[in-house]
């Protein structure tokens, strides 16, 4: 699978559980760790673990295998590390809290509908 195929997979995967404000970072000019975060908010816990659920399945029935989650049982802040593409998925307060997206401000966005081409 590509950069760009799971790119899309997790994000569209997040969208179809309602993900709110869903925001892709390319870290590959400013980090060796990961390719890809990609920050997801939700309204409550099992809001957060339906996205989070959603994201797992279509990574497994893609064959992607190695990946972990962190945080799933509180669900504040859930990190699915699928390699190259990592996604965060968050309950609003948390994610206003930690600001993932203030922190790695240098990492590039995309827009959406480029998620199926880019990065």
């Amino acid at each position: 699978m590509t950069l760009s195929e799971k790119t899309a997979l997790c994000y569209n995967s997040a969208l179809a559980k309602k993900a709110l404000n869903v925001i892709l970072l390319d870290l590959r000019e400013v980090s060796s760790m990961t390719d890809v975060f990609m920050i997801a908010g939700a309204t409550s816990r099992r809001h957060a673990q339906t996205i989070a659920d959603a994201v797992e399945e279509a990574l497994r029935e893609a064959g992607e295998k190695n990946y972990h989650i962190e945080g799933y049982n509180t669900a504040r802040w859930i990190l699915i590390d699928a390699g190259d593409v990592i996604v965060h998925v968050f309950q609003e307060e948390a994610r206003e809290f930690y600001q993932l997206e203030r922190l790695w401000a240098d990492a590039t966005p995309f827009e959406a509908e480029e998620a199926v081409q880019a990065p």
